[in-house]
């Protein structure tokens, strides 16, 4: 599987990779040490710098579809409450009273018929987060209810989906969220093409792996993988067995198999191309990263997208969504066999991610591993991680 591009080239373009390494370059580099993936110190300051620190995508937006639904989401060590207000923008909120800190809402997911109400002392907010009722709170006309409402989270949708930021500044959208695509596609509007803020949900599938959330983000990043354990993949992407990931350019797209149909199981035709998607982007597969948890993949009849959900060192839950134009899904029409290709991917990389989380601990993964040429740019990320952690808690990626 395939994600942000590494190696700069001509925009919209594609062409063959070539190995990134140069005379003065090894071929072997080390990866991170193994305890930034076992230690809860380590992780504690993710949470801290990276989820809480960044755009999080939290919620397909679709899925609040009516004034007072909600789903709470674990962003970092904070619960947050997504909810629709009654003029119908989404807001978000920490999901703590702010009298004595009551868990407000303890569901993932539901209603809130009129008011969002805190089952301890019966503090009452409205949809806004504006305090709005509690015991004997006439008697203390000082307190200001705007002032004592619920703390709001920072809130911008992009592709159909709800993203938050814990920051108290948060970083530009545009820059850390948007340039994702354009590092990836060469521009903004060539992810646009595909419509997914308009695209309806066919499928929803929720992994809980047993695995650090960053071997899940570098197993995306490489291919050198992919004629091992994804024989369906290959089957349709025949470049991919070559090892080398699709974002070694911008714009490059790995090319479906000649005798491939569609981004199916079997390589059987899928469904009709999306309107807007450009014959250069037909009977090609894009994936784009947007740090530090989501994956889109695009095809030309549909989207997949991955939000990663963090919570522990050693686990990690992933929600996948496969996306089809909206007669599609209204149609009934099957979509079992478009699913299918991608869960088996799903599958086979969260395995390996389990199968390699226990080594991480071991005397043996001390000093790490290594990266062979056609994972080099995994490096990149390893280098970001370490800067948005300061570079000072392991000392340097050696």
């Amino acid at each position: 599987m395939t994600t942000t591009p590494t190696t700069s080239g001509t925009s919209g373009t594609s062409s063959t990779p070539s190995t990134p390494s140069t005379p003065s370059t090894p071929s072997l580099i080390a990866t991170l040490p193994g305890r930034y993936y076992t230690d809860p110190d380590v992780f504690r300051q993710e949470q801290e710098r990276v989820f809480e620190a960044m755009w999080f995508c939290a919620v397909r937006s679709a899925d609040l579809d009516r004034p007072g639904a909600f789903r709470t989401v674990q962003v970092g060590r904070e619960n947050v409450i997504i909810t629709r207000t009654r003029k119908g923008e989404l807001r978000a909120f920490l999901n703590v009273c702010r009298h004595r800190g009551a868990r407000l809402c303890m569901e993932e997911s539901g209603e809130i018929r009129r008011t969002l109400q805190c089952p301890y002392h019966a503090w009452t907010y409205d949809l806004d987060g504006k305090l709005i009722a509690a015991p004997n709170l006439i008697k203390m006309p000082d307190v200001d209810r705007v002032a004592y409402g619920l703390i709001n989270v920072a809130l911008r949708e992009w592709l159909g989906y709800a993203w938050v930021c814990l920051a108290d500044e948060p970083p530009s959208f545009e820059e850390t969220v948007l340039d994702a695509a354009v590092e990836r596609l060469g521009d903004v509007a060539a992810i646009d093409h595909y419509g997914t803020e308009n695209l309806a949900l066919g499928k929803r599938i929720t992994y809980d792996v047993k695995a650090n959330w960053k071997l899940i983000v570098e197993n995306f990043m490489e291919c050198y993988h992919c004629a091992t354990i994804h024989p369906e993949l290959t089957e349709v992407l025949p470049e991919f067995a070559d090892g080398y990931a699709a974002q070694y350019f911008v714009g490059h797209g790995a090319e479906f198999g000649d005798e491939v149909k569609g981004f199916t199981v079997d390589g059987s035709e899928g469904f009709g191309r999306l309107p807007e998607v450009s014959a250069e982007q037909d009977r090609r597969y894009y994936a784009i990263t947007v740090k530090p948890t989501v994956f889109v993949n695009l095809v030309p009849d549909h989207v997949i997208l991955h939000r990663m959900f963090p919570l522990a060192e050693d686990r990690t839950v992933v929600e996948c969504d496969w996306l089809y134009a909206p007669e599609v899904v209204e149609s009934g029409a099957d979509v079992a066999k478009s699913v299918e290709l991608f869960h088996r991917v799903n599958v086979q990389d969260f395995e390996a991610c389990e199968r390699t989380q226990p080594a991480m601990a071991s005397r043996a993964y001390r000093e790490g591993g290594v990266l062979v040429p056609n994972e080099h740019h995994i490096q990149i990320f390893h280098e970001w991680l370490v800067e948005r952690l300061g570079g000072a808690h392991a000392g340097p990626v050696h």
